[in-house]
């Protein structure tokens, strides 16, 4: 199955505070709000939630395209890519920019502060999916970017009749409900944490059943609490596939949409595809960075079964090659 993974390529500065930034706002002065938080230490990796999600889903097996635009620093991180499976034939670098930055604060709670210098991202909305893949693909993954080129790439699905995921998240702050409600329209699926799905609503007017009636396949992360899968009026409940030490939760549900989606191209029970979500993720929480984490596919399954059970379905990924 050929599918284009849209979105953010990244450099992730991540930090981690001593401390709870709970602690330290006084609710009746959250109108001006001025606050520094003294960190321990700071790491740089590779991220941005589309090659985020593309390097999942290499992982299990997949060859996904990653497209997206990047910066004169790109060449190290193109490679990493490249040997991870990813096909980066479909990224543009732009040579008079830096690739965007990613800096999150994570306190002791797991409660995250984050701001994000879009960089090269901003030339994403100069590039359609004709423009640097020739063919129709199988779906599209429209995840966080300039937010132009996410409604033009939802656009350009629907005039082309291409099966597109909306995955709005980290920008559902910045997109209007106007821009929001356009965007989703025609969506095969839709995937938000419970946060970002409430500021949905309430920035369209939209309430939880209509975007279940309006979109085939509507996914909803539940943070600890596992996750919820709705199709055709139904919820399928995923609970969360247990960790151990929680090193970080960034990238924790870009790694879920990674699995989540490698369930569908392989047309395995929504069930198991949010099952194998929930095992990526676990694999990132135990981790510092979002592609720090490394599996064989016999591993993958091994811990997988010791929790879940497949009925068998994982063992064709023990045959897959990169496609």
């Amino acid at each position: 199955m050929n599918i284009i993974i849209t979105g953010s390529i990244a450099y992730d500065y991540l930090m981690r505070f001593p401390g709870h930034f709970t602690d330290h706002f006084i609710i009746d002065q959250l109108h001006q709000v001025s606050l520094s938080f003294l960190v321990d230490d700071m790491t740089k990796h590779w991220g941005g939630v589309a090659a985020n999600i593309a390097y999942n889903m290499a992982l299990l097996g997949m060859k996904p395209k990653l497209m997206g635009t990047v910066g004169r620093d790109f060449p190290d991180y193109r490679k990493w890519l490249d040997d991870s499976g990813v096909d980066c034939s479909t990224v543009r670098q732009i040579d008079e920019v830096f690739t965007a930055s990613f800096f999150v604060n994570t306190d002791l709670d797991n409660n995250q502060i984050a701001s994000f210098y879009t960089g090269a991202m901003a030339y994403a909305r100069n590039y359609t999916l004709a423009d640097v893949y020739d063919g129709k693909p199988d779906m599209v993954v429209i995840s966080p970017n300039d937010p132009v080129a996410m409604m033009k790439l939802a656009d350009e699905c629907r005039e082309r009749e291409i099966r597109f995921v909306y995955d709005p998240s980290q920008q559902v702050p910045r997109l209007s409900g106007e821009e929001l409600a356009e965007s989703m329209k025609g969506a095969y699926a839709m995937i938000v944490n419970a946060y970002e799905a409430e500021i949905i609503c309430n920035k369209t007017g939209l309430t939880i059943d209509d975007l279940r009636k309006n979109i085939e396949i509507l996914v909803i992360t539940q943070g600890k609490h596992g996750s919820h899968v709705y199709l055709n009026g139904d919820l399928i409940f995923i609970p969360v596939f247990p960790v151990g030490d929680i090193k970080d939760p960034t990238g924790a549900g870009d790694a879920y949409r990674g699995g989540f989606l490698r369930g569908l191209a392989a047309g395995w029970p929504l069930k198991l595809a949010g099952q194998v979500g929930a095992l990526c993720a676990t694999y990132v929480l135990e981790q510092t960075g979002t592609q720090n984490h490394r599996y064989t596919m016999p591993e993958f399954i091994a811990r997988f079964r010791s929790h879940f059970d497949d009925e068998g379905l994982l063992d064709s990924l023990l045959q897959a090659e990169n496609v």
